[in-house]
């Protein structure tokens, strides 16, 4: 009898945690340490409960008296894996068709490059590859955004540097964002702050019209730092949310579609509409380059107000030899109609 009350209480505890690694959003524990961690690599787990449901399933098959448990726990993680890859197929893993570029279209290319470890010339090719008009790079130094610079308008393709330094010991804590000249005259936006730990550079136009762009990257949810890691969340999705303003982010955003439930959907944060989302390509990882983009995290973005249409968003692995532990993201955007 004990026994019997001992499985069907281990058994409804495994469901209970299974249902929040598959849907955390219906209990409100999208943003809770663990549940975080474990909830940005749907790929890994889903495959982990596949390999689990194996395991019991054969243990079911040796054992007598604990047959029945061993099976109705392979069921349940069966069941979770069903519903996670069912998760993933709707974010999608397409992606990677572009259209010819249309006057007004912006290309916008994110990096994060693990404190410059790619080189100046890397980056500055890859720029040019995609005919980038924005470059969002985080955890790389104003030496090497001066350096991409530099390269960029050797090749023809002039651009702002807009920088923001929380120190200079760490490349962690820096962020550059270059914005095509053509775009016209940008500057630092300082009255709207920036995310806690690690910084994001706002950048605004001086004069005329044109795009809020933001260099996003909010701290990692790691313990010690996910109150920062909230905020630095919420501080994005203010700006977002500026019924006034066309906003353009891009950058590793530490967080995937599933922790952005607070501020607004799985398509995106607040207004903006996340670009990966719109065209089946947010289940892609983009961190870390070791695994394949099916089991790793989507943290890296582009995201747009509805001043803008997503017509192409891909994630780039031909550059997973770099040395950074990121995949570059690219998306083509038009002017919404």
């Amino acid at each position: 009898m004990v026994r019997r009350i001992l499985a069907a209480v281990t058994t409804l505890a495994i469901a209970a945690l299974l249902l929040v690694a598959c849907w955390p959003q219906l209990l409100g524990l999208e943003q809770t340490l663990g549940v975080v961690q474990l909830v940005a690599v749907r790929g890994i787990a889903a495959l982990v409960a596949i390999l689990l449901a194996v395991l019991l399933t054969l243990l079911a098959l040796l054992s007598g008296p604990a047959r029945r448990f061993f099976a109705g726990i392979a069921v349940l993680l069966l069941f979770f894996s069903v519903l996670t890859a069912g998760v993933l197929s709707i974010r999608g893993f397409a992606g990677g068709a572009f259209q010819t570029l249309a006057d007004g279209d912006l290309v916008v290319l994110s990096w994060n490059t693990l404190g410059d470890s790619p080189g100046a010339e890397r980056i500055a090719d890859l720029a040019l590859a995609q005919e980038a008009d924005v470059v969002a790079l985080p955890e790389t130094s104003r030496e090497t955004g001066e350096a991409v610079q530099a390269l960029l308008a050797a090749s023809g393709r002039p651009t702002q540097l807009l920088a923001l330094q929380y120190d200079t010991i760490s490349k962690a804590r820096s962020t550059m964002l270059l914005v095509s000249t053509d775009l016209g005259e940008y500057r630092l936006d300082e009255s709207v702050g920036s995310t806690p730990t690690l910084p994001s550079v706002v950048a605004v136009p001086v004069v005329g019209s044109g795009p809020t762009i933001v260099a996003a990257h909010p701290v990692a949810p790691v313990p010690g730092e996910m109150s920062n890691w909230r905020e630095g969340l919420a501080w994005l999705s203010e700006r977002c949310a500026d019924p006034a303003a066309d906003v353009i982010v891009a950058g590793d955003l530490n967080s995937t579609l599933d922790h952005w439930s607070p501020y607004g959907s799985d398509l995106g944060l607040a207004a903006c509409h996340d670009a990966a989302r719109a065209v089946g390509a947010a289940a892609l990882g983009t961190w870390p380059t070791l695994m394949p983009t099916v089991l790793g995290s989507p943290i890296d973005h582009v995201l747009a107000t509805d001043t803008w249409e997503v017509v192409g968003f891909r994630v780039i692995d031909a550059e997973d030899g770099s040395g950074s532990d990121h995949r570059p993201v690219v998306a083509q955007l038009r002017p919404a109609a």
